[in-house]
């Protein structure tokens, strides 16, 4: 299969919308990371974003709808809590679940009777799910348990030749997916921390202590249960100052190993090492974040034996980011 690129032209959206309508896969991009999208009615069409990725198929999909009128068509109900957190958080980088009336395909929701859904706040993204006029399953568009991908080529090394088009919208602003929340309770509960912070929902309302990850049971979000965003080299968290990671660096250069390094800023400029990915000042964590998938997959092309990553605090933006790092991480090392 031949992978067409689009660009952000109306014509070129409106022919990438009439594929999704025919069953085919198209990659779009959100605000979060870039989706590979599918008609969520359909279940054929959903089963090639299985195939596509490689991804499991009891690992649920977030559903992307142009605006907030379309979510009533796919739910049984908004809840008035849902309501408040529809109204602060959308468009944007956040995901609600909620119970299914049954219209959207099966396969999207992994046999459950909740819909995670959500509206991307990205104009090429939004105009393309409006076009199609349907609801869209999309993940992100990777091969399934690597790095997502925030840029267009990203999408192009995972998934060319096995997908029918990908939009290229550039890269994406928020670096990292959106945070899931379940509405189908008395209190919201966050399944996976994202681009809106959980002190940012505390400030609407109380939130339920989150579930720990899932292993054994049917993931109710994605990221609950599969490994996630791991590059193509094995890497180590490691915890400690500057000082601790450079005897880190040392320890396994000695051995013969060809060390990577991501780091922040801050931290590099006090390491001696070749090969080094700067992924924001510690000071910004928003731009960490959207600089993670980057420095993830920035090693790809290199022959490294092993990369050793910074860790960051874990709040606000930060936890979204150790989120993703912990499930990217082979082990973690700490100064004692």
């Amino acid at each position: 299969m031949e992978t067409k690129i689009y660009r952000m032209d109306q014509q070129a959206i409106q022919e990438a919308a009439e594929l999704v309508k025919k069953g085919e896969l198209i990659a779009f991009p959100t605000e979060t990371v870039y989706g590979l999208g599918a008609d969520a009615t359909s279940e054929e069409a959903v089963k090639k974003i299985y195939e596509a990725k490689g991804r499991p198929s009891d690992n649920p999909l977030i559903v992307h709808v142009a605006d907030r009128h379309q979510i009533k068509n796919y739910v049984e109900e908004i809840p008035p809590l849902a309501e408040r957190l529809i109204d602060h958080f959308m468009p944007g980088p956040f995901t609600i679940i909620l119970k299914s009336n049954g219209k959207i395909a099966p396969t999207v929701t992994a046999g459950l009777d909740t819909v995670a859904i959500r509206i991307p706040d990205h104009p090429a993204g939004r105009n393309f799910i409006r076009e199609t006029g349907l609801p869209i399953a999309a993940p992100s568009a990777n091969i399934s348990g690597k790095p997502s991908p925030t840029k267009a080529r990203h999408v192009a090394e995972d998934l060319n030749g096995r997908i029918a088009g990908i939009i290229d919208g550039g890269a994406t602003g928020v670096g990292l997916e959106s945070t899931v929340v379940d509405g189908t309770g008395e209190l919201p509960v966050i399944l996976r921390p994202g681009g809106v912070t959980a002190e940012e929902i505390k400030a609407i309302t109380d939130i339920a202590e989150s579930p720990a990850r899932q292993e054994s049971d049917k993931p109710k979000a994605p990221g609950m249960k599969y490994n996630h965003y791991e590059p193509d080299a094995p890497m180590i968290l490691i915890d400690g100052d500057a000082g601790f990671f450079q005897q880190q660096i040392n320890q396994f250069s000695s051995k013969g190993e060809k060390v990577a390094v991501i780091a922040s800023n801050e931290l590099a400029e006090k390491l001696e090492t070749e090969h080094i990915y700067q992924c924001g000042p510690r000071i910004n964590l928003k731009e960490v974040a959207v600089n993670l998938y980057e420095a993830l997959r920035f090693f790809k092309k290199t022959d490294v034996d092993i990369i050793l990553a910074e860790t960051f605090e874990d709040k606000g933006i930060g936890q979204a980011i150790m989120n993703r790092l912990t499930k990217a991480a082979q082990d973690r090392i700490s100064q004692k």
